[in-house]
């Protein structure tokens, strides 16, 4: 703080506050990856624990961030099984929740509780512009899955506000880089302020129609969710708000903006709709530029809708989609094109990874400054297992991380362990969430 007569005003974090080797020098930011279908089960953990695991097919990807990362296993989303909840979308939806969804196939959605990127931005995003950011490659799925009887919606979303309110991603690069840097990009001119048009403007008409067609409750629950995207544009439009965050943009930050600018205008222009590592990549570098701008410090990243069944005949020996893949029946065909299939996303999780180890925060990296999860709702599609779940958390969570492992817990130790671990090491103070027994040991 700059103390006067009276007054007082928060400095941003300056080199000259972290003493050398200490851990306070940068803010930890949070990220959840999250890849539907499962993983190819008997190639994905290594044959023993330690720090001298030797990497799987899967996992292969990470070889060059071995110090970076904890494997974790026999964690177990134990909410995710209840009476009725064969299939995806329980697993899903109780994700970062760990607690039993409601089984319905309307809209009267309930995740069981508030999920844990939430419960963090709820307690740190008043630091930043964005509380969170939620950000996928697919569009929300309705409709109802008549195999399981749940509705779709439950598949789209692993971020959840509330239990009854899911968080909406972003799924286009470009909007997704306007919403926080087109003000910012240099020889770029802008029509109108961004910041202080509505996107409630746009579409009020379409929901007055809307209300008037709703009864009551879900009249009150469309009010809700207006109220709460106007109170983060509000945020984002506060003078204050963004002059502190322009602070933030160094040179450094700028050549990226000017090089992803560029990257996403050729995307739009030569690969929209084809290339999905291109369309991934460019989400993720947003993401780091997100977190190294101090944008937001909590963030998902969906690579798919749960029961995903995205084409990738495009990889080298892979005839099909994802989801046709992952019920591979033991086959050995199908499993061989189901770990190359797993291999592709940890291949993305890692290039996201080498983004932020690239970028220097006093004698650190982002990715020192972060925790970085990576997982998927089932241990094995064909099985819909949410047992022993891939689980690979990355970065050192501003020191207090002891990476360079795997790790095999008690059989089904429940996820909501990690997740109590992770909100210690935020110095964020819990005893519970979701179905937590306690902290994980071996890891802070």
């Amino acid at each position: 703080m700059l103390k006067g007569l009276g007054a007082c005003v928060a400095l941003p974090f300056l080199d000259a506050m972290g003493v050398p080797g200490s851990n306070s020098r940068s803010p930890v930011r949070t990220a959840f990856l999250f890849m539907p279908n499962g993983v190819h089960p008997d190639r994905w953990t290594p044959a023993t624990t330690g720090t001298n695991f030797a990497f799987t097919q899967q996992l292969q990807p990470l070889a060059a961030f071995r110090d970076d990362i904890l494997v974790l296993g026999q964690l177990m989303n134990k909410n995710s099984l209840f009476k009725g909840a064969d299939g995806h979308y329980a697993k899903s939806a109780s994700l970062l929740t760990c607690m039993p969804i409601k089984q319905t196939v309307g809209d009267n959605i309930s995740s069981g509780g508030v999920s844990i990127d939430q419960v963090i931005a709820s307690e740190i995003g008043h630091a930043t512009l964005f509380p969170s950011l939620e950000y996928g490659l697919d569009r929300i799925t309705t409709g109802v899955d008549i195999n399981v009887g749940f509705t779709r919606l439950y598949g789209s979303s692993i971020s959840w506000k509330s239990p009854g309110q899911p968080m909406s991603k972003e799924i286009d690069p470009k909007l997704a880089f306007d919403r926080l840097f087109r003000p910012y990009v240099p020889g770029v001119k802008i029509k109108a302020d961004p910041f202080k048009q509505s996107i409630l403007d746009a579409v009020m008409d379409d929901a007055n129609v809307l209300k008037r067609n709703l009864g009551r409750a879900d009249q009150d629950k469309l009010s809700e969710y207006l109220e709460s995207i106007y109170s983060v544009e509000k945020r984002i439009s506060n003078d204050v708000n963004r002059a502190k965050f322009a602070k933030n943009i160094t040179p450094d930050i700028t050549r990226e903006l000017v090089r992803l600018n560029h990257s996403i205008d050729d995307y739009v222009e030569m690969y929209s709709g084809v290339d999905v590592t291109e369309k991934t990549r460019l989400m993720l570098d947003i993401m780091a530029l997100a977190f190294w701008s101090d944008a937001s410090r909590v963030s998902t990243f969906m690579f798919g809708n749960s029961v995903s069944d995205r084409n990738f005949s495009f990889l080298e020996g892979v005839k099909g989609n994802h989801h046709s893949i992952s019920h591979h029946m033991d086959k050995k065909d199908a499993l061989e094109q189901y770990a190359r299939i797993s291999a592709w996303h940890v291949e993305q999780y890692a290039y996201f990874l080498n983004k932020l180890k690239g970028i220097k925060e006093g004698d650190k990296t982002l990715l020192d400054n972060s925790m970085v999860m990576f997982t998927s709702d089932l241990r094995d599609g064909n099985k819909h297992s949410p047992r022993d779940l891939p689980i690979v958390l990355a970065g050192k969570g501003g020191g207090r991380i002891k990476t360079g492992q795997h790790l095999t817990f008690e059989k089904e130790t429940p996820l909501a362990n990690l997740y109590l671990t992770m909100l210690q090491t935020l110095n964020l103070r819990h005893e519970r969430f979701g179905d937590s027994t306690g902290s994980l040991s071996g890891i802070l």
